[in-house]
């Protein structure tokens, strides 16, 4: 055992013993079966109630993650600082990788998580920062379809009748409030923000991430089947705020799509029928949807490529994935590709939309 190796267990391991997991969850998102274990059991029951309508089990966990509410011990160790995405300037995390592990530290939060192999440890104040949690228990998802060869996409997704489209866009275009506007149509919701694509037999297929859409009090007050998400106190701010002022508020509010939309309108699984590009403006001018080449279209790959992140562990095999745009381009030639431009028109884009998924052309 190396001399890293044993620092890390040495910090840990006294925690785990002082804190013992006793409150069990189980999930199952698609194909993937999770167990989340805990000493807290008020955290089990909001990530119950968080991830309800997957709960469930299906014999041997593929996942399992612990989650321990417990103060980290205040050692003084080597981070190292990861840097601000493109655009933000503010530090928000740090890591050490160890030979078979990663520690990353929300500095903020002074939550951190721990992975590698098949441990997936997170300890904290877990309860108060339970979406940090659940973020952590999604990536654990995303990670097991990233090791069998998937690719991941930034897109939402909906499913119509065994049809599904995704829908990618560039920063603030509304891929979720399309996907809301779709879903008063009928549709069922695949995925709000994060995709793992591959084809299998000549199919593109499509797995999302069972996060809850976090919408602004523009996509609500545009969309009647959400006007429960925002409290009425709250309601009365928003309403008289011009459009331009009301869709760049920074207030988020989460969707439970069972209560907006009913049982059984989250799934996360559907063939890959087609990919929809939103590139639109907000101006008064005519909204257009054309087909495109990705291969003559490369520059709106960056609208739907996603790289996985700090939260990412590589294969402990040591095979190196090929998130390439050619590889993008290889699985995307399995399904159509739409770009929209133009005027942003939520709901003649969802009539083009459901056109394709009904009729399987746009017309």
């Amino acid at each position: 055992m190396t001399e890293s190796t044993f620092s890390i267990d040495k910090l840990i391991e006294p925690i785990i013993e002082k804190h013992p997991a006793k409150s069990c969850l189980n999930l199952i998102f698609g194909d993937c079966s999770i167990q989340v274990l805990s000493n807290s059991s008020l955290l089990i029951d909001k990530l119950s109630f968080y991830y309800k309508g997957f709960a469930g089990s299906n014999g041997k966990a593929d996942i399992i993650v612990t989650a321990i509410e417990a103060e980290f011990p205040n050692f003084s160790l080597p981070f190292i600082v990861k840097k601000p995405d493109p655009g933000k300037s503010k530090i928000k995390e740090e890591y050490i990788d160890f030979p078979d592990r990663r520690l990353v530290r929300k500095r903020l939060t002074e939550m951190y998580f721990i992975f590698g192999g098949e441990e997936n440890l997170a300890i904290g104040p877990c309860v108060e920062n339970d979406n940090q949690v659940i973020n952590f228990i999604n990536n654990r998802y995303i990670q097991w379809y990233l090791h069998q060869e998937y690719l991941l996409g930034h897109a939402s997704a909906v499913e119509w009748n065994g049809r599904g489209l995704a829908i990618a866009g560039f920063s603030g275009m509304g891929k979720s409030s399309l996907a809301l506007q779709l879903m008063n149509r009928g549709l069922t919701l695949v995925s709000n923000d994060r995709l793992m694509i591959n084809t299998r037999e000549g199919k593109l297929k499509m797995y999302g991430v069972p996060k809850l859409p976090r919408v602004n009090p523009g996509t609500v007050l545009n969309n009647p089947q959400l006007t429960s998400v925002i409290p009425e106190k709250e309601k009365k701010q928003f309403i008289d705020l011009p459009s331009d002022e009301l869709w760049d508020l920074e207030y988020k509010y989460d969707v439970f799509i069972d209560e907006c939309f009913g049982d059984k309108k989250f799934i996360l699984s559907a063939p890959m029928d087609a990919l929809i590009i939103l590139n639109w403006k907000r101006k008064d001018i005519a909204t257009t949807v054309r087909q495109v080449d990705l291969q003559e279209r490369r520059d709106l790959l960056s609208a739907f490529i996603k790289a996985p992140g700090l939260f990412f562990e590589l294969p402990s095999h040591g095979n190196e994935l090929n998130f390439s745009e050619e590889s993008y381009i290889d699985q995307l030639k399995h399904c159509s590709v739409f770009e929209i431009k133009g005027g942003v028109n939520f709901e003649k884009a969802a009539e083009k939309c459901f056109a394709f998924l009904d009729k399987g052309k746009i017309e």
